[in-house]
C-alpha cells in the first residue's frame, strides 16, 4: 500500500517537473543551495524527480516490484510498526545515500542529482537480507541469486562511482544499498543470523 502511493506519488511529481523547468529547478538535489540556504527539503524533494521517462519507469517498477514484498514482511515481523518502518527506510535511504554527495559538492553550485536510486536500492537491499538466495531477474532475461547480484551491484557502483564522466550518482546508489541492508539488520538482528544460516544452507547443497 505505502509503495503504491510512492509510485504514484512520484511518478505525479516527475512528470509535473517534466513539463515545469521551475518545478525541477526548485526540488533538484544541489547541495550549494542546501549548505548556504539552508534548503534540507532537496534530501528529499530531489527523490521525487528524474531526469527522464526512462529513469522514472526503472525506479518505480522496482520500487513497484521489491516494496510490497518488504512491506509484507515487515508487517510480519514489526506488526503494527511496520508501516512507519517501511517509511523510515524508504526515506532514510533517500536521505543517507546522497549525505556523501552532499559533503564533497556543498561548494559546488553546478552539481545537481535527482530521482529515487538510492531509497530504491535501500528496498532491494532488504529484500536481499531477506532472501539472499531468492532470483532476481535483470530485464527478465538474467536470473541470478539476490546475494550474487547485491554483491556485483556493490562493485559496479563502486568502480564506476570511481571511473565517474557518465553523470549517474553511483555513490548513491552504494550509499542506498549499505544502509537498507544495515538499517533492516538494526531493526531486527536475528535476520542477519537467518541471512548467513540460508547461505550456508545453500552451500551444503554442493
Amino acid at each position: 500500500m505505502i509503495s503504491t502511493i510512492l509510485v504514484v506519488a512520484t511518478i505525479g511529481i516527475s512528470l509535473l517537473a517534466f513539463s515545469r523547468n521551475e518545478y525541477m529547478n526548485k526540488l533538484i538535489f544541489n547541495p550549494y543551495m542546501i549548505d548556504k540556504h539552508k534548503q534540507w527539503y532537496r534530501f528529499i524533494s530531489s527523490g521525487f524527480i528524474h531526469a527522464d521517462f526512462i529513469h522514472l519507469a526503472v525506479n518505480m517498477f522496482v520500487l513497484f516490484s521489491f516494496g510490497g514484498i518488504i512491506e509484507q514482511y515487515f508487517a510480519a515481523y514489526f506488526d503494527n510498526r511496520a508501516g512507519y518502518y517501511y517509511v523510515l527506510l524508504y526515506f532514510g535511504g533517500m536521505v543517507a545515500s546522497v549525505i556523501p554527495t552532499f559533503k564533497k559538492n556543498k561548494d559546488n553550485i553546478y552539481y545537481n542529482a535527482l530521482g529515487a536510486s538510492g531509497a530504491v536500492s535501500a528496498v532491494i537491499f532488504s529484500f536481499i537480507l531477506l532472501e539472499p538466495m531468492q532470483k532476481i531477474c535483470l530485464y527478465g532475461l538474467l536470473c541470478l541469486p539476490s546475494i550474487i547480484f547485491g554483491v556485483a551491484y556493490l562493485f559496479y557502483c563502486y568502480y564506476m562511482g570511481k571511473k565517474g564522466g557518465d553523470n549517474v550518482n553511483h555513490d548513491a546508489h552504494m550509499w542506498g544499498a549499505i544502509f537498507g541492508f544495515v538499517f533492516t539488520v538494526i531493526l531486527k538482528p536475528d535476520l542477519l543470523i537467518s541471512f548467513f544460516q540460508k547461505l550456508m544452507d545453500f552451500g551444503n547443497v554442493f
